[in-house]
């Protein structure tokens, strides 16, 4: 295979976790980031400082590179549409991008090909939004909660919301365009992570189930396999293949190529809903670093190269636990107790390189693999217990 110059925007922590699989494939990775002290500053050589926001910044990276991708989806995607005309190979493809980019066009996005979501409704100010509810609530008394999403740049919980009343709309709704969604009645939260390349190939992990840290509205915990029924796998698997290939059918795209998250609900009825994708490596696959035949790193690189597909067996039951910044702590990260943590048999640590701790902020996640999910859940608050990013 002849080296290809791959251009990821972003260099976070997926960025770093992509380093490792681009070695093994002799694959030269380069990396563009605004930040100095993001976690893939001091682990690659090919670390470039731009904005992956700025227009120009972009074009100027780009057009080193062979291929380019993403680790995050805020990037410019103004930029990588000129880039793509340029000949330039861009996968994601930017028209996908750019839809992924803005919360309301996916939820239209799926409605217009029929994918199962929850209901919603798009607001564009906040004077809309109130106006909108105290109409509705004079016809439907079970309005309430609704939850309410930003159209762009939300994420790790941020821009999302639960309106309680009219009221908590008028003190805190969001000022800029959203989205209202009905609040589905979950009874769990599971994510697909499925790859397709250019010659459209496709290739599908096994469903986890997402633990939400309800406090942050970000994932707590996941345990793969997702404890669901044979039915529910297929139809999660199913529609996982199904939004990779409807993503595509636009503007001469056959289908997207890459690595994509889709994040399901299964509502207390058994009706599994699509709530939102990333169209990038995800928190809910890293555990397929130690878990799986092939990780999801190792994959994105494979689908965004052309590449066969690695095989997505699950080779031993596993959890993933994030490892957040606690509270009142605010600074350079000490890890309390990691030696301890050490000690411990089948799990395995992955530390981000943050410079800065802050309340929440994703630092690290811990691995842990066992023989069944039972047997995992008895070690899940051990491991919670044995470490704390605090500053000293």
């Amino acid at each position: 295979m002849e080296q290809k110059k791959v251009g990821i925007l972003g260099g976070g922590q997926l960025g770093r976790m992509l380093i490792s699989p681009a070695i093994d494939l002799d694959i030269e990775l380069h990396f563009l980031e605004n930040d100095s002290d993001a976690p893939c500053s001091a682990v690659s050589k090919n670390f470039h400082k731009g904005d992956i926001t700025n227009e120009q910044d972009v074009l100027g990276f780009g057009r080193q590179m062979d291929v380019i991708s993403i680790e995050i989806e805020k990037v410019s995607a103004d930029a990588l549409e000129q880039l793509e005309k340029e000949g330039k190979k861009v996968f994601p493809q930017p028209a996908i991008i750019r839809l992924i980019q803005d919360k309301r066009l996916q939820k239209q996005f799926y409605k217009d090909n029929h994918i199962p979501t929850s209901d919603f409704v798009l607001i564009d100010n906040k004077e809309e939004l109130i106006k909108y509810l105290t109409e509705k609530t004079k016809s439907d008394s079970n309005l309430f909660p609704i939850v309410q999403k930003l159209g762009k740049d939300g994420y790790d919980g941020k821009g999302v919301q639960i309106l309680k009343n009219v009221e908590d709309a008028k003190q805190n709704g969001f000022e800029a365009p959203s989205l209202l969604e009905e609040k589905v009645d979950i009874e769990k939260e599971i994510s697909v992570i499925v790859a397709r390349n250019e010659k459209g190939e496709i290739a599908v992990f096994d469903a986890v189930e997402m633990v939400v840290n309800e406090k942050y509205n970000l994932l707590d915990y996941l345990l793969a396999p997702a404890q669901i029924t044979e039915s529910q796998k297929e139809e999660s698997i199913r529609l996982a293949k199904e939004v990779i290939e409807k993503l595509g059918n636009k503007e001469g795209i056959n289908g997207m190529v890459g690595l994509l998250a889709v994040e399901l609900f299964i509502d207390k009825k058994g009706n599994i809903l699509v709530n939102e994708v990333a169209p990038r490596p995800h928190n809910s696959g890293h555990h397929t670093i130690e878990a799986s035949t092939t990780s999801q790193y190792a994959q994105h690189l494979r689908s965004i190269l052309n590449l066969p597909l690695g095989k997505t067996t699950l080779r031993s039951s596993a959890a993933i636990l994030n490892l957040i910044g606690e509270e009142n702590h605010t600074g350079k990260p000490f890890y309390e107790g990691l030696d301890k943590l050490l000690d411990l048999e089948n799990v395995y640590p992955h530390i981000y390189g943050k410079k800065i701790t802050k309340p929440a902020r994703k630092m690290g996640h811990i691995t842990i693999l066992g023989n069944d999910v039972d047997s995992i859940k008895e070690k899940i608050d051990k491991v919670k217990s044995s470490i704390r990013v605090i500053t000293k």
